[in-house]
């Protein structure tokens, strides 16, 4: 099991790169951030781009892994997508993780001043996005034309520094989502129930994500694919349970999810004064030790 944090993109440089670079001397395995315009209670907050800061992170740092969670169609098109892509995998010497989902009905969603999507056209939207940006990322010239996104002669040389392309982690929960994670991914993303901490008692949020897995199997095997070929990684922070209070309680959490099959924990770098208010001195020793005493 492997230990990686999300570092909201909400720090002006000077700050923030002293932050991704703790990250990297606690020996995280990889650092991710938000790939939104704004978020949630952060609206009114300084939020900056996912794509430089990630690239100014690579230039920072020398090891950690680095990442989205997630990117999503609500404001970006796969054409674009692949060529930041590729220049961060260069950039990066070969570190990068792309987490990318299907988004959220939230102020990514019209900000751009579209109409916001139903369900079934977003399910849509995104199995072309990510099929489109998978030919991107693998090929030097693209030319197709889709119902919602189409490449003309597109241009991605050099290509990827890893090979064939940058991992794709699918955030997934719904059939035709996990679907897409057996098709392309190489790692799937779950952030427990997806209708909220509310909705389920913290003794119950270990089966919903026990759930999850077992259909994830059958959309491997349905693919003919084992599922696991496939990391299977936990964003904690959506559901009731508190991880980050205790050393004690995150080896008692990661525990839990290392027996249900999770290979990769993400926990949420703290953020004083907002929903991801925890102590940074316990952080930092979940960080260098939680994982040690799982034995």
């Amino acid at each position: 099991m492997r230990l990686s944090t999300v570092i909201l993109p909400i720090h002006r440089w000077s700050e923030g790169q002293q932050v991704w670079r703790r990250a990297e001397e606690l020996g995280f395995h990889a650092a991710y951030t938000y790939d939104h315009l704004s978020w949630r209670s952060f609206r009114e907050e300084p939020w900056f781009g996912a794509v430089p800061t990630l690239t100014a992170a690579a230039a920072a740092t020398e090891r950690i892994r680095l990442g989205t969670l997630v990117a999503s169609p609500n404001f970006r098109h796969p054409v674009t997508l692949a060529k930041d892509l590729i220049t961060l995998d260069d950039v990066s010497g070969g570190r990068l993780t792309l987490g990318i989902g299907a988004g959220g009905a939230g102020f990514d969603a019209t900000v751009l001043g579209q109409e916001a999507w139903s369900g079934r056209e977003r399910a849509a939207r995104f199995g072309e996005f990510v099929g489109l940006l998978d030919e991107l990322l693998r090929r030097d010239a693209v030319t197709r034309e889709g119902v919602y996104y189409s490449a003309v002669e597109a241009r991605n040389v050099p290509g990827c520094v890893q090979v064939p392309r940058v991992p794709f982690h699918v955030a997934a929960t719904g059939p035709k989502g996990l679907r897409l994670a057996a098709e392309y991914g190489q790692g799937w993303v779950t952030y427990g129930d997806p209708k909220g901490p509310a909705e389920v008692p913290v003794e119950r949020a270990p089966g919903v994500v026990a759930g999850q897995i077992e259909k994830l199997a059958a959309a491997c095997a349905e693919r003919g694919r084992d599922v696991a070929e496939l990391e299977k990684v936990l964003l904690q922070g959506s559901t009731a349970e508190r991880p980050l209070e205790s050393v004690g309680a995150f080896v008692d959490w990661a525990g839990t999810y290392r027996e249900l099959g999770i290979t990769e924990l993400v926990v949420h770098w703290p953020v004083p004064d907002s929903i991801f208010e925890n102590d940074l001195s316990v952080f930092e020793r979940i960080a260098t030790e939680g994982l040690a005493q799982l034995g």
